[in-house]
């Protein structure tokens, strides 16, 4: 599934050209549900406590920062927007709330095999409080040795002596916001920041030992052209960050206030937009990174392209991963976490997260327990997600049932994608095609009970 030689045409990448879930989760997060309680969750740390099979495998910890400095027009984060660092420090009082309401259920001293920090900007916090929020987690937690430790930053909040700092706390991982070099873009959505402060910092990062250094970077924005972000895209290689995420730039103003700002004149068409992604694939792996699923591409030494070639992909909350499916721990406001069968989003505003910690309970508003359906669909999804492969047995064995027939409908749906190259479809299994892993959420659509119509999907991003 790595044969770059693969014809994506732009015909195909016009007809995927179509709105679906990200698959970070199945069921996905719109399904999640207000009767599931803190009261729901509180009862899914217990069982964990009491299962010694989840006991074994480490966890996973995400902390959500809100806060930003400043406004990016195109972001969808749940974010607070404030130069009023002070409201950093009350923060972290109510995370420290929310960890101690966390080891009164599951005990202090659990292993930690994969931490990530994301916002908002992480970096909005200064080095004393990173500092101070890094010695919480370990007083009640132990990171593991050979862990994925993560922090997502903004360029614009960190210099070489923050790496210092970054590095010293353990994190081994970075992320940089880039999303385009072109200055006219990056005026246009409000997140100036010249190509010359990235370079350095990734220069910097990599004589400092991080192991993976990530860039992000959106097409789709106003002013874009494909002329314009080839040159972006020349700019990427270039720098050669380990890793590259490539979003596909969504505009709905109806629902995220900041994109209201946005000029929509200055958007680029659905056509351009496709060349952009087309583009963007023939430089990349060119190039030789290696297409790891979805938006993700990463040089093939490392880790999360190892893992693919290895087949011991995962995926969680925060996209692909090389640990292993484990329960996570979601830490701050709007956060969602995954404990057992269960899932669970944290309460959106800071007024509604700090009153339920000082009524000393979980801020969990929503969440879903999963039903037996559920699982079995989870189960293939994230096989098809992760390894673009499912074998019948494994699932008729895991789940009791005769997959040919649990999934009669769906396999007759995969006719057309089998049709197209996209997959094939054996009498013991699924394969995704080296074509077809650019498109594998259209293929994990087909397994998705939930997606009725095309009403339903509006709400997702582009499958490509």
């Amino acid at each position: 599934m790595n044969d770059v030689t693969a014809p994506v045409t732009d015909e195909l990448l016009r007809q995927y050209d179509v709105s679906g879930p990200r698959y970070t989760s199945y069921p996905t997060a719109d399904r999640f549900v207000e009767a599931f309680t803190a009261t729901d969750y509180a009862q899914a740390l217990t069982q964990r406590r009491s299962g010694a099979a989840a006991l074994a495998l480490p966890l996973s910890l995400y902390i959500h920062i809100p806060f930003c400095e400043s406004l990016c027009y195109y972001c969808a984060c749940n974010k607070i927007i404030t130069k009023h660092h002070d409201k950093a420090a009350e923060y972290l009082r109510y995370l420290s709330r929310e960890i101690d309401l966390h080891t009164a259920l599951i005990g202090t001293g659990q292993s930690v095999s994969q931490l990530h920090l994301g916002g908002g900007s992480p970096t909005f916090l200064n080095d004393d409080e990173l500092r101070q929020l890094m010695a919480m987690l370990k007083r009640n937690f132990v990171l593991a040795p050979g862990g994925e430790y993560s922090i997502e930053v903004d360029p614009r909040t960190v210099d070489a002596k923050r790496l210092d700092t970054l590095a010293e706390l353990g994190f081994n991982r970075l992320s940089f916001g880039v999303q385009d070099f072109d200055t006219a873009v990056q005026k246009a959505v409000h997140r100036v920041q010249p190509a010359e402060q990235v370079f350095a910092l990734v220069q910097a990062a990599r004589t400092r030992g991080f192991e993976s250094v990530n860039v992000d970077l959106i097409y789709g924005l106003p002013k874009q052209t494909p002329e314009s972000f080839d040159r972006t895209l020349a700019q990427v290689v270039a720098l050669r960050p380990d890793r590259i995420a490539l979003y596909a730039y969504a505009h709905l103003p109806e629902r995220f206030k900041p994109q209201r700002r946005i000029n929509t004149p200055e958007l680029p068409s659905g056509g351009a937009k496709i060349s952009m992604l087309s583009r963007s694939l023939a430089a990349f792996m060119g190039a030789g990174y290696v297409y790891v699923g979805m938006d993700h591409f990463a040089l093939p030494e490392d880790a999360l392209a190892v893992a693919k070639r290895q087949g011991r992909l995962h995926r969680n909350f925060q996209g692909y991963s090389t640990q292993p499916d484990c329960d996570l721990i979601a830490l701050g406001v709007s956060s969602i976490g995954r404990i057992g069968a269960t899932y669970s989003q944290n309460a959106k505003t800071l007024e509604e997260y700090y009153d339920a910690l000082d009524h000393a309970r979980f801020p969990v508003v929503r969440g879903l327990a999963l039903t037996r359906d559920d699982l079995v669909r989870r189960a293939v999804i994230m096989a098809l997600m992760c390894q673009g492969h499912v074998l019948f047995e494994s699932i008729d064995l895991a789940y009791l049932i005769e997959f040919r027939s649990y999934f009669s409908k769906e396999i007759d749906a995969l006719a057309a994608l089998q049709e197209q190259g996209l997959v094939l479809v054996g009498d013991t299994d699924i394969q995704v095609t080296a074509k077809g892993w650019f498109f594998v959420r259209a293929v994990a659509m087909v397994f998705d009970r939930y997606l009725q119509s095309d009403r339903t999907r509006a709400k997702f991003s582009k499958i490509i």
